[in-house]
């Protein structure tokens, strides 16, 4: 039997071991398609430690994102023809993958393979955060911490492209605020360097900012909260720091701001056509040539646990993808 190589997740919180396993029959509604690319998410680390809002029971394949080489999506098999990116919540860190029908966008010749591998999650996270949560108008100003990562940078690259914001990004050391005012902040704070709430009401004249997009967790987090304007809006994406923050209700009050969280694919479960446009939208913003998504590594499958590894060592900035080729 015809079978494809996988890194497989055999117990949590260990290594990842390459695979031979066997195709799996197709529903109905699936396709079975080649993979090209996979993304590397912090939420696929997570799973593979056991600590992940959504628990998988091992032995599974990680990888929630990919770009692949198919074809015609009635087509029942796959192996060449139409680009397509789809979102499969695992399983895509493999040679070859089963998805949902309705979970495939095309790709347009214009958008590169590396460049459409980064827009899924990381984008379609910064949109929703953005344009369904934050709601940012032109000429708000937007704060956003770990903005050297895929999704922090996906923050920028939207917000002052495409939104035309001003934007204020917050990292760990000096050579990610640089990379992130090189892809379009305003100016870049070094969080562990200083005071950021000092450092934001210093930037913008002791008004603070309309929108903050926080992914950090902990002591950032209350930081920012405290960073806002007016009537400004938090929102709560992940928390890359490890410490899961207490909200003081007090802070809401004071200035009439509001927290709330993004989550991706949760929008893929309760409100798909939204989450569908987001897909569409940063597609096309790529098309159009509005954006511009950044790579910070590209690891061979073989060489996925040395992926995990620069991940986790802080090492990243960008997206990080996975290569089968």
């Amino acid at each position: 039997a015809r079978g494809y190589r996988a890194a497989q997740c055999t117990e949590l919180a260990k290594p990842l071991i390459l695979r031979d396993l066997p195709a799996p029959p197709l529903q109905p509604h699936q396709v079975r398609v080649g993979v090209q690319y996979c993304g590397l998410n912090f939420a696929d680390i997570l799973a593979c430690q056991g600590l992940y809002q959504d628990r998988h029971t091992p032995p599974f394949t990680p990888g929630e994102t990919e770009l692949f080489l198919s074809r015609r999506p009635s087509n029942r098999y796959f192996w060449q023809g139409y680009r397509v990116i789809g979102v499969t919540g695992t399983k895509a860190m493999a040679a070859e993958c089963v998805v949902d029908e309705k979970m495939l966008w095309q790709i347009p010749d214009s958008v590169s393979h590396e460049d459409a591998a980064v827009l899924p999650i990381a984008y379609g996270t910064a949109w929703l955060a953005l344009c369904r949560r934050a709601r940012l108008q032109p000429g708000e100003t937007v704060l956003v911490t770990a903005g050297a990562g895929a999704t922090g940078l996906a923050i920028i690259d939207l917000a002052a492209n495409v939104f035309q914001a001003k934007v204020i990004a917050a990292a760990g050391n000096d050579p990610k605020c640089e990379l992130a005012v090189m892809r379009g902040a305003s100016h870049g704070v070094n969080y562990s360097r200083g005071s950021l709430r000092e450092e934001v009401k210093a930037l913008t004249g002791g008004r603070g900012v309309d929108v903050a997009i926080e992914a950090v967790g902990g002591d950032v987090f209350k930081a920012a909260l405290q960073s806002l304007a007016w009537e400004g809006r938090i929102v709560v994406m992940g928390f890359a720091g490890g410490k899961i923050p207490s909200i003081p209700a007090n802070l809401l009050l004071l200035k009439n701001v509001s927290a709330m969280g993004v989550y991706c694919s949760r929008y893929q479960q309760e409100d798909f056509p939204l989450f569908s446009s987001a897909i569409s939208s940063v597609l096309q913003y790529c098309q159009e040539g509005k954006i511009h998504p950044h790579i910070g590594a590209v690891f061979k499958l073989e060489e996925v646990n040395k992926a995990f590894d620069h991940v986790l060592q802080r090492k990243s900035t960008g997206k990080v993808i996975i290569s089968m080729k």
